[in-house]
């Protein structure tokens, strides 16, 4: 009997010691000193559209890997998914629902976030965003034999946005909880719509396909992946219109790296002004600029 309460009370006391060590993990700044002197940058990162291809590159991949190069650290990629990544970088359990908290201690496993996240409200109460690496925005797609026609544009956003949304009561559409295709973020629950939560992956990539398997008749999805999509699948999507304005990517920060984050600010700004940010959106999203010419125009040409 003796035996077993002191073998209760060693494993209670070791869970209790492995809990302080995530916290005491979590408690200490990974700061861009931090991270010069482990002589390494821990990229986070989640495959998706070609900002993480799963290949090894990717325009996020390049520009991490460049962003090292400047620190004079080595590059490290370490991949997670669309539940983890925020988590991995923190050091915190996340709950999404019904609000946002940190609910307990987890290991941190990376300096950065970038892999195309979007810049959305949930993730600013846990992050801190660089200046924008990438525009974006969600759209309305369709696969050509669902009877939707698209929008014509009227040359204004809102109402827009207000003609797609009633072409959604016209079949069922894809949308992702905790993602950029969360439809609580642009007020489409409630509505009578016939929202069909995506649940064969955590992985917006796999969206697509999904949908041209008939599980689905249309589906949100944001442009980076919308103009992947189109070139993978000529002829098999047709785009009906907006859900949302026009949105931003960034990296994320864990809030106690205000000097990284600083130095990444200053390097995207160089990469921008030198021509090298341009080369690796042509390399990657040739025909970005085409659809959102509003953050391109002023950059200056590949060098």
């Amino acid at each position: 009997m003796a035996f077993n309460t002191f073998c209760r009370l060693l494993g209670r006391s070791a869970l209790l010691v492995a809990g302080l060590l995530l916290c005491l993990q979590t408690a200490f700044a990974q700061d861009l000193d931090e991270v010069r002197k482990r002589g390494v940058l821990r990229h986070l990162g989640v495959p998706y559209a070609n900002f993480i291809t799963g290949s090894g590159d990717g325009f996020d991949v390049e520009l991490m890997q460049l962003f090292a190069k400047e620190l004079g650290v080595r590059y490290e990629y370490v991949q997670t998914n669309w539940n983890d990544v925020i988590g991995d970088l923190i050091g915190k359990e996340i709950r999404y629902k019904p609000s946002v908290q940190e609910v307990g201690p987890r290991p941190i496993r990376g300096d950065v976030i970038a892999n195309g996240m979007t810049i959305l409200p949930p993730r600013v109460k846990l992050l801190d965003f660089s200046e924008p690496t990438f525009p974006s925005a969600v759209w309305l797609l369709a696969r050509p034999d669902v009877p939707v026609a698209p929008i014509k544009p009227s040359g204004n956003r809102d109402q827009d946005i207000k003609a797609t949304k009633a072409r959604m009561a016209l079949g069922t559409t894809f949308v992702m909880d905790n993602s950029c295709l969360d439809p609580t973020l642009y007020d489409l629950e409630g509505k009578g719509l016939k929202l069909k939560r995506f649940n064969g992956s955590t992985n917006i990539n796999d969206v697509v396909p999904a949908m041209l398997k008939r599980e689905s008749d249309m589906t949100l999805l944001d442009v980076p992946d919308v103009l992947v999509a189109l070139e993978l699948w000529p002829g098999q999507i047709k785009v009906i219109g907006p859900i949302s304005e026009e949105q931003r990517m960034a990296a994320g920060f864990r809030k106690d790296s205000p000097e990284l984050r600083k130095a990444f600010n200053a390097f995207l700004a160089r990469t921008k002004a030198d021509g090298t940010y341009m080369r690796l959106v042509k390399k990657y999203f040739r025909v970005a600029p085409r659809y959102l010419p509003d953050f391109f125009r002023d950059l200056p040409p590949t060098r």
